[in-house]
């Protein structure tokens, strides 16, 4: 008799290397894992076989690289989405569409069900979860860390040496880690306490602000509706572009949030977060924004942008209202066509400059000089329309103390 297939999502890290094996010993189930690449930079063809070697009858490796900059990472840049005003989402948009993908290859496989290694005080077991439930309804969840005995992720380390699982992180590198090609987030040991300065050891992806180069660093990106198409007058496929602007956003110091967040099951967590790339075009495509759209829509973007980056945070990518809001983000993209120069300095980013065909900047209005197309006059009668409803109330309480 065959037995039942279940759909694992594999990173070869220390719960899913776990799960792997406890899919086995407790459902006896036919483990088929899946590595999706989204640019996390590691070994995955030892990933995979691994995966191979720890029992599973299948092992996939699927690189959604460029889809992931392309279909998530830029929406997310277009809306503004950045979430309690810190956190640039680098886990958050990767979660659908892994998901996706999961859904896709156990459909291809005829798998009873998903398998995922998310904690149960974690926003990924709902990111996962809301995506195959709006995909496949069908397809059975297991979670094991909301059922099994494993309490800790020292348990989970007791078990792997139990089972002579291979594992990446010890009793003393604790951290539970999250890596693509738009951010490195860090959680987990002597983090667990606010108090706590992180250490500048756990940084992959950027050099210390202290470290990094005396002299700033002039960089130029150029977007075509919002999206970037260029990095210092050189067209990049998207992949290339973000991998240099990680490249030199990192060596700048440039990127590192250390942030408490409010999860959605309701906890506050701190996590230290690397985006040295990702920081460069939210702050390249702020700067841009402000230049090519009208004070409303702009004023009225920020609204969406909010409730945008809320609804990724929370899992909530495949849904009507997402939909919607893309529709009303893409309509106020089409003039936010331009260049912006950027300096980097020991971890600061600021605006040297910015330029668009589209621009509504015009230096014949705003100049301190003489000009012929304003006649300053006219903001007499703007003041005293505009100051009108104070006059009537400052007139009224005048005639209620006589």
């Amino acid at each position: 008799m065959s037995k039942e297939k279940i759909v694992l999502a594999y990173s070869g890290g220390l719960d899913t290397s776990v799960i792997l094996k406890w899919l086995q010993t407790h459902y006896n189930y036919d483990v088929i894992t899946v590595c999706v690449d989204v640019g996390q930079e590691e070994d995955l063809e030892e990933v995979y076989q691994k995966a191979l070697n720890t029992g599973a009858i299948k092992a996939y490796t699927a690189d959604v690289t460029k889809e992931f900059i392309t279909d998530y990472v830029y929406p997310t840049l277009k809306a503004g989405a950045i979430y309690e005003d810190d956190y640039l989402l680098g886990t958050s948009f990767a979660r659908p569409l892994m998901g996706k993908v999961l859904v896709e290859i156990a459909e291809k496989e005829g798998a009873v069900g998903i398998a995922h290694g998310c904690t149960g005080k974690g926003n990924d077991q709902v990111r996962f979860e809301t995506t195959v439930k709006a995909l496949n309804p069908h397809l059975k969840i297991i979670a094991p860390w909301r059922t099994w005995d494993l309490k800790s992720r020292e348990d989970c380390i007791d078990f792997a040496t139990e089972h002579g699982i291979p594992i990446p992180v010890t009793k003393k590198d604790i951290y539970s880690r999250d890596r693509n090609i738009w951010h490195l987030s860090h959680e987990g040991g002597n983090l667990e306490d606010p108090w706590n300065e992180h250490e500048q050891s756990i940084y992959k992806m950027t050099t210390p602000p202290e470290q990094a180069p005396d002299e700033p660093t002039y960089v130029e990106i150029e977007f075509e509706a919002g999206i970037p198409v260029a990095v210092d007058g050189e067209k990049l496929d998207p992949v290339t572009m973000l991998k240099k602007l990680n490249k030199i956003g990192g060596a700048n110091g440039v990127g590192v949030i250390d942030i408490v967040e409010n999860r959605l099951v309701g906890m506050k967590s701190r996590g230290v977060y690397e985006t040295p790339g990702g920081t460069l075009l939210f702050e390249a495509h702020k700067i841009l924004e402000k230049l090519t759209l009208d004070r409303m829509t702009l004023s009225f973007k920020k609204t969406v942008a909010e409730k945008y980056a809320q609804m990724v945070y929370d899992g909530l990518w495949f849904t009507p209202l997402k939909d919607a809001l893309d529709k009303f983000v893409d309509s106020t993209q089409e003039t936010v066509t331009g260049k912006v120069k950027l300096k980097l300095y020991k971890g600061s980013c600021m605006n040297a400059g910015s330029s668009s065909p589209n621009s509504l900047y015009n230096e014949e209005f705003v100049t301190f000089g003489e000009d012929e197309v304003y006649n300053q006059y006219d903001a007499e009668g703007f003041i005293n329309l505009f100051s009108l409803p104070l006059k009537i109330r400052a007139i009224m309480n005048e005639k209620k103390s006589q």
